[in-house]
């Protein structure tokens, strides 16, 4: 499987290279060839199959020519040593537990895979690559858990300072070895723009190999298709047609989910729920996309004025606006309305949700109140107790904390204070 840029002005490369540049040098996204449908009888026999089993067939098509099957199965084998449970509430509605792997968020699995991926293909070169990623919250700790120790690769972590939780900044902070972490005075978006512009500054490629780990990288990317897979194995059985409801702020977890319908899992249609950072809400309803500066939220994952993946949707339905609608909805709420859910949510079922998920039972429940005959899932994409404050203050209720979160709790903070690009610079030129 080759790769092209959605800008179109660079060369095609191997999975292997498109993994290592992370951007293509034309600073567009990078896009398999060819998504191959699979057999029907594959979606028919999930409830046979083990989890690694389904990743196996499903992901293989895309890394195969650079990683042998022997290696893919052992990558798998690492990466997928934890539960992706449907946690039924109601008898239209379940929710998506992403949040069982080490660092309680949903970005384990991409984190993990990219990991296992550069791991092997620096094995047995002198070469170094740092990976270099913006964080709105969880794609920090997540990186740098994934990441850690592994040989040949640094990783620096960009994160807004004052916009993620005390324990998501825990567990970027506190690790050490080959991982540092850069504290931005600015929003997420000005991390971004911080990211892919060292990815395209000729300059700094004299000094540094550069890629990235957030879910513009394929190797982040499109694992992330396989928890709509273990989803759909848990609710096969249900009479009605299937709904995924996703909280979104980068669009990567969405996109990976079309894919995954791509490849021929028979799911009805997708939500996209968004907090008040609304720029894709609003090009549903206006076909103007318009970014705009992000907003702080409580969902503060989801700050994302200018969503990177979503260029991707896009072009999986050839820029066509009624084809996209035809399978994508998108609804955008308030933290008023997140907090509300959150406490409806609990009384009713007793079930604690965290922030982003809210939002997506927010999206999913809008959905259906005009498609009442479906079976919707929104996504838990990180623990709640990673929003203590905010949780705790919404249903009065005080969560325990899970042993992944304990021991980062006690470790020491070091971060490095940087408030523009050339300071970025100066830093990776220089470290």
């Amino acid at each position: 499987m080759n790769y092209y840029s959605l800008n179109k002005k660079a060369p095609i490369v191997s999975f292997k290279d498109a993994v290592i540049q992370g951007i293509a040098p034309d600073g567009g996204l990078y896009f398999p060839e060819r998504i191959s449908p699979l057999p029907p009888p594959f979606f028919k026999n999930l409830d046979q199959l083990s989890n690694q089993e389904i990743a196996f067939t499903a992901i293989r098509q895309f890394v195969s020519d650079d990683i042998p099957d022997n290696k893919l199965k052992e990558i798998l084998a690492e990466v997928l040593d934890f539960d992706f449970p449907v946690v039924p509430l109601t008898d239209n509605m379940g929710t998506l537990e992403l949040f069982h792997g080490p660092t309680m968020a949903f970005k384990d699995v991409g984190a993990r895979f990219m990991a296992q991926c550069l791991g092997y293909f620096f094995e047995k070169s002198e070469e170094e690559v740092t990976v270099l990623v913006a964080t709105s919250g969880d794609t920090g700790g997540a990186v740098a858990n994934g990441f850690l120790g592994v040989t040949g690769v640094k990783v620096v972590i960009l994160y807004p300072s004052g916009k993620v939780s005390e324990i998501q900044e825990r567990q970027l902070t506190t690790l050490g070895k080959n991982i540092t972490a850069l504290e931005v005075d600015g929003t997420f978006d000005d991390c971004q723009r911080m990211v892919k512009k060292a990815f395209v500054d000729e300059e700094l490629k004299k000094y540094r190999r550069l890629t990235s780990a957030n879910s513009i990288n394929v190797a982040r990317w499109l694992p992330q298709l396989l928890y709509y897979l273990f989803a759909f194995k848990q609710v096969q059985e249900k009479e009605q047609e299937i709904i995924f409801s996703v909280p979104s702020g980068n669009f990567g977890n969405l996109c990976a989910g079309i894919v995954a319908q791509r490849i021929g899992m028979p799911v009805r249609h997708f939500v996209a729920a968004t907090n008040v950072n609304d720029t894709v809400p609003k090009f549903m309803e206006t076909a103007s996309y318009d970014p705009k500066p992000s907003t702080a939220t409580i969902s503060n994952a989801m700050d994302v004025g200018d969503p990177s993946n979503f260029i991707r949707i896009r072009h999986l339905y050839d820029h066509d606006f009624d084809k996209l609608k035809a399978n994508l909805t998108s609804y955008s709420f308030t933290d008023e309305e997140t907090r509300s859910a959150m406490l409806s949510i609990y009384k009713k079922t007793g079930y604690v949700a965290d922030p982003h998920g809210a939002v997506g039972y927010l999206g999913l429940r809008r959905y259906q109140e005009s498609h009442p005959e479906t079976y919707g899932i929104f996504l838990e994409t990180a623990h709640p107790v990673k929003f203590l404050d905010t949780v705790t203050s919404t249903i009065g209720k005080r969560l325990d904390l899970p042993t992944q979160i304990r021991k980062v709790m006690n470790k020491e903070k070091h971060s490095i204070k940087i408030s523009t690009y050339e300071e970025l610079k100066q830093f990776l030129c220089t470290a």
